[in-house]
């Protein structure tokens, strides 16, 4: 009867030891990561953190950090800008882009991604950021995107950001996958708002300034929602569209617009020529020529 109790009791000790083996395990991953280099930072940007009291399996997401930053400043090069773009997406509206240089002695705490944060954390988080840092935002306008595409004209926003700043930096962290053409050091990071500081600031920069705006924007064109949606694709602002047709904020050719515009000023709406079609013009003179054949001439 001894033997089937403690044969009983050690499965139950495996599974327990088992248990804790994950812990150990990632424990070794977070040194790991941290012995990572810059180029595979941004595959840690979710870590499991140590859940809440009373919330268990909670994940946590790690904050962005200065950590990049601080590697240049050790090897001599400042300034650092950051810079990120708000409102690549919506329908209407402009893009807005900023670059900012954060003082190292003077970073307002909370700095997050914007799109983790709230309106009300975004509008304090803005005030303390351009207190304490260098700031420039630049503006690519509907008509810019029209004539450009949304990718270049976000580019060129971005680019005009950095150089309006008040001190010329000496490396530019950009969010995204496209290097910025400037004098210094560019540093293309993907997903860079939610892994670099910098990056994170210039786009609650970016963010809360294009808010602003399109709530300006909402008092010339009544009845689309754009203080509440900023624009976006939302069933608010595509039935908008359907009813009213698209402004002149609207960006012509992003397909909702397109369609929009078809239905409402189809005068505007460019015929596209068919090359394959038989014009009246051709029928004509096959015509002709066979009348020709037939008589002779």
């Amino acid at each position: 009867m001894r033997r089937r109790g403690l044969l009983r009791t050690i499965p139950a000790m495996i599974r327990d030891k088992s248990a804790k083996k994950p812990a150990k395990d990632a424990s070794k991953s977070d040194a790991a990561e941290k012995r990572a280099p810059a180029s595979v930072a941004k595959a840690s940007v979710a870590k499991v953190a140590k859940a809440p009291a009373g919330k268990k399996g909670v994940i946590a997401i790690a904050p962005p950090s200065f950590r990049r930053e601080r590697a240049l400043i050790k090897r001599g090069i400042w300034p650092i800008a950051g810079c990120d773009e708000a409102g690549r997406g919506p329908l209407a509206g402009p893009v807005v882009a900023a670059a900012v240089i954060l003082d190292p002695d003077r970073i307002p705490r909370g700095i997050d991604d914007s799109k983790r944060l709230t309106a009300e954390e975004r509008e304090r988080l803005f005030d303390k950021i351009c207190a304490t840092a260098q700031v420039s935002v630049a503006v690519a306008s509907r008509s810019r995107i029209d004539r450009d595409n949304i990718l270049r004209a976000s580019l060129w926003a971005l680019k005009r950001a950095v150089v309006a700043l008040p001190e010329q930096p000496r490396h530019v962290f950009v969010d995204g996958r496209d290097r910025l053409d400037t004098a210094c050091d560019c540093e293309a990071v993907i997903g860079g708002d939610g892994i670099v500081l910098s990056i994170a600031a210039a786009s609650i920069v970016a963010k809360v300034t294009r808010d602003r705006l399109m709530c300006a924007l909402a008092q010339d064109c009544p009845g689309y929602g754009f203080e509440q949606h900023k624009g976006y694709a939302v069933p608010e602002h595509l039935d908008a569209l359907n009813r009213l047709g698209p402004t002149i904020h609207h960006r012509s050719f992003f397909a909702p617009v397109a369609a929009a515009r078809a239905k409402h000023m189809p005068w505007t709406v460019e015929p596209v020529q068919d090359l394959f079609a038989v014009t009246e013009v051709e029928v004509q003179v096959e015509a002709s020529v066979e009348a020709g054949a037939a008589t002779g001439l």
